[in-house]
């Protein structure tokens, strides 16, 4: 800390972070673009009333959802930003329905998948939204196509996400590191290290964030796992805000779990696996929590084993701390399947 200015000089930056733990200047190119593109977003977000960008675009994404104008100028930028890196071959992006392939002149060896602004159904109503992505290495010998990035999660190099609130936090891990969290300093325009993100001791808060608007299409066990929540001295606290960076990120700080399950309308859950399943169970398992398909397909999974079919492939969620995904692990086991060992 420089004294008498209340200003740490040696504080790390999210670029200094990348070089000094990889050593790889592409990469820190990469993260330096998504950086850029985050803070040009939430310019944007800050901006949202003033410069008319509340509302819809009139237009629909990959996945049928409503195209907010917001949603559109998110995904320009990061698609922007990214294509003109020089580190980028394949993007992939909620927003859309085919890949992005990078002209060869201008390629390199990353594949990003991207959610532009996750949550974005809640941006008129001025709740937290942010941005999600994950991060591959082109296949050796490939000239840049879908198959590079249509893999397992456990693939992927790194990967995270920002959250647009009351601070702007990018939270970032390299496979198999630590999960640290970079708070945009706005007076020099920098992602500053902040902390290591970690699960609370002993579980944390006991908190339960789902969409109970869908209950009536859920399997038994997670119908009693949720009423269970409610019940007791001391029962868990509902907060779910429809904004799924928002949900881990608060998830991740205070303890609980978060789910979006497969149900009857939805077999394979709602939410995207590599843009939004995958990015979030390598920062939830790295947290030391547990990122599980729930009952899928017949059987309990990891979601980062998960291999999509295609770009906008989903797979339901549940995840968060051992001690309430255990919990609701319990539920099955009693309804005679056979789940994970704890």
């Amino acid at each position: 800390m420089e004294q008498g200015t209340g200003v740490d000089v040696n504080a790390p930056t999210l670029a200094g972070f990348v070089m000094q733990n990889t050593k790889d200047k592409d990469l820190v190119i990469l993260m330096q673009a998504i950086a850029l593109s985050c803070k040009q977003i939430s310019t944007a977000v800050k901006r949202a009333g003033i410069a008319q960008l509340y509302g819809l675009a009139g237009e629909m994404n990959s996945t049928g959802d409503d195209q907010k104008k917001l949603d559109v100028m998110s995904n320009d930028i990061m698609i922007n930003a990214l294509r003109n890196s020089g580190v980028c071959s394949v993007l992939v992006s909620e927003e859309d329905e085919e890949p992005i392939i990078v002209p060869e002149g201008m390629q390199g060896k990353y594949c990003v998948a991207f959610d532009p602004l996750d949550g974005s159904s809640n941006i008129d109503c001025n709740v937290s939204v942010g941005t999600i992505f994950g991060v591959y290495e082109k296949k050796e010998g490939s000239t840049g196509t879908t198959a590079d990035i249509l893999r397992c999660g456990d693939d992927m190099l790194c990967a995270g996400y920002c959250v647009y609130s009351s601070a702007v936090e990018l939270v970032f891990a390299f496979k198999g590191g630590g999960v640290h969290c970079f708070c945009l300093d706005p007076s020099i325009g920098e992602f500053i290290n902040s902390r290591v993100m970690k699960f609370p001791e002993g579980g944390g808060k006991k908190i339960f964030s789902c969409n109970e608007g869908n209950s009536e299409k859920w399997d038994q066990p997670i119908k009693d796992c949720v009423a269970a929540f409610k019940i007791g001295e001391k029962p868990y606290a509902a907060r779910y805000t429809g904004s799924m960076v928002a949900d881990i990120h608060r998830t991740l700080l205070y303890g609980g779990i978060f789910m979006y399950p497969a149900d009857k309308k939805s077999p394979k859950g709602k939410l995207r696996i590599l843009y939004e399943g995958f990015p979030m169970a390598m920062l939830i398992e790295q947290c030391g929590g547990i990122a599980s398909t729930g009952l899928f397909n017949g059987s309990f999974g990891r979601i980062l084993d998960v291999v999509p079919q295609h770009i906008h492939d989903r797979c339901p969620i549940i995840m968060g701390g051992e001690r309430d995904v255990v919990f609701f692990y319990d539920f099955y086991k009693k309804a005679g399947f056979t789940v994970p060992k704890s």
